[in-house]
């Protein structure tokens, strides 16, 4: 199994070969998902006690298994939040992946870790946080929002040692993501969910605070804002919330995991005026910032308050603090231990493309938003929900049922044409049922979304 033999040889110029096709082709296809049965009908049983043989496993995951899975970079995927990797990022996961690197430690990875760092250097520099800040590749949004939460509680109660033993209260707006909330519950703390139809505004945070008993306010213990929401690309008032935040001395975290990749953008970068107030701030290079899954971000203002809520200790560890193997440990910023180097691909897609044209394919991003809100007032059969948000545009197909946002979604994906998915919208008469794009793929044209529109007549 951990012998090369010719079989082992083969299997490789199979898979670079497939690689290679993967990154090089021009007419994606969507992919559609089969129920399991359907599934196991077509494969069967894999994991056996002699083993199917590379070749056979090859074959089934290339002609049934990948078939049966979303493409998120094809140019007519709009749902959710898509990706688009480059190929450099794809190509250097590869050799992440084939060059064994444990990357949770210096005295293991420091070439890698350096150059991870690099990237690092480039995200933490798109904030405009002070000198000293840093941060630390995770798996996503979800691992770094909560290894900020981790630290923003650890360092409240370190400053407060009578609430050692008290559950904390975060408080975000109603459309923080999901996160947010499974995060808490993790942690054992509480939400204060602000209801707000558009973004959180200072001025509605200072008064639900003032608003709070007094118990209730000595338990909050940060502050959760949103650098783009990923329903609809709204930024909350960043400048507001970090001075009620700087008022009331409590963390303040800026959940930017979808909307962050448009620092990048001179266009909009304005909007975020605010963010270099945060504590720590979340963003996601597998979004916005074109790396393939999984490669997420925590930065931290102090990243010595990370470092001392998230260093572990152990026997086996204390060679990893020695003398001899000091350097920056990742595992010291986030609550994962073992890890891979996530932040290569990244940082080999910047140092092959560089920087301007990272900005040059955010702001496409932004400016098919603006095409399709300006296709779709000149349409008939459709109207704006409210206007384009950074990559984001919600948008009613006139007279439509939930039901048929639905159908028109699987009908269009069925047919390998585009997956665009509805969503709900907060309004004054209650949640109402409309469509969603979300453009990320700088490959996506006008003419893609004209035709999307003109599937909903």
């Amino acid at each position: 199994m951990h012998n090369i033999d010719i079989d082992i040889v083969e299997m490789s110029l199979d898979v670079i070969k497939f690689a290679i096709n993967q990154i090089t082709q021009t007419d994606q296809k969507l992919g559609f998902p089969k129920k399991e049965e359907e599934l196991y009908e077509l494969v069967g049983e894999t994991v056996t006690a002699k083993g199917i043989g590379g070749e056979k496993a090859f074959k089934l995951f290339r002609d049934v298994l990948l078939k049966a899975s979303v493409s998120i970079d094809h140019p007519r995927h709009l749902a959710f939040v898509p990706a688009s990797p480059t190929r450099a990022a794809i190509m250097f996961d590869l050799v992440t992946s084939a060059s064994s690197i444990h990357g949770a430690y210096w005295m293991e990875g420091a070439g890698g870790i350096f150059a991870e760092n690099q990237a690092m250097k480039w995200l933490v520099k798109l904030t405009g946080l002070p000198e000293g800040a840093f941060g630390v590749f995770t798996s996503g949004g979800t691992e770094a929002n909560l290894s900020a939460m981790v630290t923003a509680r650890e360092t409240w109660r370190a400053r407060h040692p009578e609430k050692a033993h008290t559950r904390g209260i975060v408080i975000a707006s109603n459309a923080a993501h999901s996160s947010i909330s499974a995060m808490a519950k993790v942690i054992d703390a509480d939400v204060c969910l602000i209801k707000t139809e558009d973004r959180l505004e200072g001025t509605d945070l200072a008064r639900t605070i003032s608003e709070m008993s007094d118990e209730d306010r000595s338990r909050v213990f940060a502050i959760i804002a949103t650098g783009g929401t990923t329903n609809s690309g709204i930024i909350d008032d960043l400048a507001g919330i970090a001075r009620v935040a700087k008022h009331e001395n409590v963390w303040f975290h800026v959940d930017a995991a979808y909307g962050g990749g448009a620092l990048a953008a001179r266009s909009v970068r304005h909007l975020f005026n605010g963010i270099e107030e945060a504590d720590s701030i979340t963003i996601d290079p597998h979004k916005w910032l074109f790396s393939p899954y999984d490669c997420g971000a925590v930065i931290y203002r102090e990243p010595e308050l990370a470092k001392k809520t998230h260093s572990q200790e152990g026997s086996y560890l204390d060679i990893f603090t020695d003398e001899g193997a000091k350097g920056f440990n990742p595992s010291d910023y986030q609550i994962q231990l073992t890890r891979r180097l996530r932040g290569l691909p990244l940082w080999f897609s910047l140092a092959m493309h560089g920087t301007d044209r990272y900005e040059t394919a955010v702001e496409r991003g932004i400016e098919l938003a603006q095409i399709a809100g300006r296709l779709i007032t000149d349409a008939k059969h459709v109207e704006l929900v409210r206007e384009p948000s950074l990559s984001c545009v919600l948008f009613r197909r006139i007279g439509w049922s939930p039901d048929e946002y639905k159908a028109w979604t699987y009908r269009n994906h069925k047919a390998g044409f585009a997956l665009v998915t509805p969503t709900k919208w907060r309004n004054p008469a209650g949640p109402e049922t409309v469509a969603r794009f979300c453009f990320i793929n700088p490959d996506t044209t006008e003419t893609d979304i004209t035709q999307i529109l003109e599937t909903m007549k």
